[in-house]
Order: structure tokens, then C-alpha cells, then sequence
């Protein structure tokens, strides 16, 4: 049987000596994996407070259960797996509140002291229309596209981790992208080119 390859060795590392009764490389993994596992949550439950809750319960679940583990997949695959589960059940439980593009969601893009200034003010406000576009999707297009072209998950490790067929995954990721051309374009028209006349 094929196996996907660990993303890091690291993460093998930590994963031995936890399940060899050290709980502290826990640690290493929650942080290396919280934002995403956030953003995961984010996606399906709209509502930044569950969010958190979600990514939380879900850590502790991997922890409990991180002895069924066998390295079949990436780690970061079997997590995640566990994060879209726990979403999609607290889903069931409450009612949907819509995220506000107002509400802050940290940024991937960390500013360069040695970028211009103006390059960094145009990246950050790409990366702001960008996540405001997504925001406009419906939660299942928004998670695959999150997956798909931010963590660079294959369609395969995709699949695993929301039970979706692949063709329905390569579906919802052309529609979602349709959707975004056009969003985008909309958004984008008319700020970058008030952005180049400030430069001049």
C-alpha cells in the first residue's frame, strides 16, 4: 500500500514520544497546526468563537486518540480530519451565524521590513480582498478552497479528510473558483489602481 509521506520529520518525532508516555512534544504539533486547524473550523461553523472551541476539542481528541495513528497518512491529514468532523458536528447542534468580513482573521502575509512600503500596503490589501472573497462562498467551497490552494492539500488528502468523492471535490473547487474570478475582479478594480496613482 502507498503512504503518503510525512510532511516533517519532525512530527514522526514528537508523535513517538508522546505515545511513549511524554505529553510535552504535544506542544510543537498544536502550534504548528492551530492556525489551520482554526481556519478548517472557521470555514464550516462561520462563527469565530466556535471556531476556537472547535480547533480546542479537536487537539484534545488527536491527543486521546493519537495512539490509533499509524502514519497511513500525514498527520496533518488524519488532524484535520478530526477538526472537519467536530465542525460539521457542532454544526448540527447550533444554528449557522454568519462570519463578518469585519471580524479579524490573521493575516499569512507577515510584512517585510526590506519590501517597500507601498508593496506591503498592496500584498496585505490583496490578501484582505482575498479572504473577503472567500468569506462570500458557501462553507463547504470556502473549506476546499482553504484546503486546496492555501495548505496546498492534494484532492486525494482532501477526500480523507471531508468523505467527499474526488469528483465532487474537483466540482465544487471549479465552481468556487469561477465564483472567486468574479468576486475578485469586482473587488480589485478599482483600489490597486488608487493604490498606483498614490505612488506616483
Amino acid at each position: 500500500m502507498l503512504l503518503f509521506k510525512m510532511e516533517n520529520p519532525e512530527d514522526q518525532v514528537y508523535i513517538t514520544k508522546v505515545k511513549e508516555g511524554d505529553p510535552a512534544p504535544f506542544a510543537f504539533l498544536v502550534d504548528k497546526y492551530k492556525y489551520m486547524a482554526y481556519t478548517i473550523a472557521l470555514k464550516v461553523v462561520r462563527n469565530t468563537e466556535d471556531a476556537k472551541d472547535i480547533a480546542q476539542e479537536s487537539f484534545v481528541k488527536a491527543y486521546q486518540q493519537l495512539h490509533q495513528f499509524e502514519g497511513r497518512s500525514k498527520f496533518s491529514t488524519w488532524l484535520y480530519t478530526i477538526v472537519y468532523r467536530t465542525a460539521v458536528s457542532k454544526q448540527k447542534e447550533s444554528k449557522i451565524e454568519t462570519l463578518s468580513i469585519n471580524d479579524h482573521i490573521r493575516d499569512t502575509y507577515a510584512p517585510d521590513d526590506h519590501v517597500p512600503q507601498l508593496a506591503q500596503m498592496q500584498v496585505v490589501d490583496e490578501q484582505r480582498h482575498i479572504k473577503q472573497a472567500i468569506q462570500t462562498l458557501p462553507a463547504t467551497e470556502a473549506l476546499l478552497i482553504t484546503l486546496f490552494y492555501i495548505n496546498e492539500n492534494s484532492v486525494r488528502e482532501i477526500r480523507a479528510i471531508t468523505g467527499l468523492s474526488t469528483a465532487n471535490i474537483k466540482i465544487k473547487l471549479l465552481r468556487a473558483r469561477k465564483k472567486l474570478e468574479r468576486e475578485l475582479k469586482f473587488l480589485l478594480e478599482h483600489e490597486p489602481k488608487t493604490l498606483r496613482e498614490n505612488g506616483r
